[in-house]
């Protein structure tokens, strides 16, 4: 089989590894986890490379262990953060782990096929333990001057709050989960995020000290893009895998707005697009950047592979809606997406319902006035839910509001309204 290092070097998957001796133990199958954290309900698009990565690996034929992590995720990982995090009640964890369980289903094989992965959620290990054997059964295996080396630890050591007790033991939790699944399941391999270098490190020295094992770390680079803006929650451009959170409509603008310079990166990292595609793509970014197909094509994938063929269906009618498509299918949480940037206003349904169309395009501040509205009305570019109003008697109703609470007023073809009904 293709070792699958080269593979995630060549998609950009591959920061560094904790020794060269994994290239090649990855010619033959083996045993890889990836753990991820349940401080919220969905997984994000950051998450997608860690997903992405995993996917690499089952598909070359390694077997994959997904880690949610119940315990862990009531500490919080301190990698990457200049504060503490606000610590979740063990219910809160709860919900989150559901969440991510059902986003992961989507994209990782754990059912079908010869080489199915496999979830598990390390506080089923973790509340075994009281303090005191956790002390003397794993925490003497650990070296606090090795522990205050640590990239996350040091620089929150250096910062003005420091670092709590409890965020600094994070390090030995992630360390034992390795050390359980090398027990378990035989792995000898974690990946993660090139912020996870020191967690990963602490569990390959704490599988060596106590099995006398030589297991390994590997991580890919944290996705940016080409002003060093990272998908993250704490960058607040969160992209969140659940719809519920990110409309399938503002996903797919997200993907579409994609910069020319990141475009073809992106779809390296995030799509199985072949060489010979990705070429392609990367001629007509550079001969025709105004078409957008790339952009478009990664767009299209990311949606379609999240939400699957009916969120891309969605996101495509809600897009062409801003051109005058129509809203058939759309959803009232769509609508205040799509038109979060034009002007709105808030109206009683005393205000609007049974009265007349004209009366409600100036009474909303669509029009100036009911004159304005009449010509605009007369001149045939006055419309609601881009549907042309053409009788001068015709009136508001019910039926024009999405979901009873919102519909879309317009003059001509640029200028729209949002209107809010309560």
């Amino acid at each position: 089989m293709a070792n699958v290092l080269d593979t995630l070097k060549d998609r950009l998957l591959f920061d560094d590894m904790t020794s060269p001796e994994l290239a090649t133990a990855l010619d033959k199958p083996i045993t890889v986890y990836a753990g991820f954290d349940p401080s919220c309900d969905s997984l994000q698009a950051g998450n997608f490379v860690t997903i992405m990565a995993l996917s690499h690996f089952q598909r070359a034929g390694h077997r994959v262990i997904v880690l949610v992590g119940g315990a862990t995720g009531l500490i919080g990982d301190p990698s990457g953060k200049s504060t503490e995090r606000n610590l979740q009640s063990e219910e809160d964890v709860l919900h989150n782990l559901e969440g991510i369980k059902e986003n992961l289903s989507r994209f990782i094989d754990f059912e079908g096929g010869d080489n199915p992965a496999i979830m598990v959620n390390n506080y089923d290990w973790h509340k075994e333990f009281s303090f005191i054997t956790f002390l003397r059964d794993v925490g003497g295996y650990f070296r606090v001057n090795q522990m205050m080396g640590k990239e996350s630890v040091r620089k929150r050591l250096e910062s003005q709050d420091g670092m709590s007790f409890t965020e600094f033991c994070y390090q030995i939790l992630q360390g034992y989960d390795f050390l359980h699944l090398y027990r378990e399941y035989g792995c000898t391999l974690q990946i993660g995020g090139s912020d996870q270098w020191g967690n990963i490190t602490a569990g390959t020295e704490l599988v060596r000290r106590v099995e006398g094992a030589s297991v390994y770390g590997l991580t890919f680079p944290l996705v940016c893009d080409s002003q060093g803006r990272k998908f993250g929650k704490s960058e607040g451009n969160a992209m969140y895998l659940d719809q519920r959170r990110t409309s399938y409509y503002a996903f797919y603008q997200f993907f579409l707005r994609t910069l020319d310079s990141d475009v073809i990166r992106f779809l390296r990292i995030f799509t199985f697009l072949t060489t010979d595609e990705l070429k392609q793509l990367e001629e007509s970014v550079a001969t025709a950047p105004e078409k957008r197909e790339a952009q478009r094509i990664l767009a299209e994938h990311m949606t379609r592979t999240v939400h699957g063929e009916h969120g891309l269906s969605v996101a495509e009618r809600a897009s062409k809606v801003l051109f005058g498509g129509s809203f058939e299918g759309l959803m009232a949480d769509d609508l205040l997406t799509i038109f979060a940037d034009v002007p709105s206003a808030q109206l009683s349904a005393a205000d609007v319902l049974e009265k007349p169309v004209v009366d409600v395009a100036a009474l909303s501040g669509l029009c100036n006035s009911k004159g304005e509205a009449r010509r605009l009305l007369q001149q045939g570019g006055l419309s609601i839910n881009n549907e042309r109003v053409t009788d001068p008697l015709a009136v508001f109703s019910a039926a024009h509001l999405i979901e009873g609470r919102l519909a879309v007023l317009r003059a001509g073809k640029k200028n729209s309204y949002l209107l809010k009904v309560e």
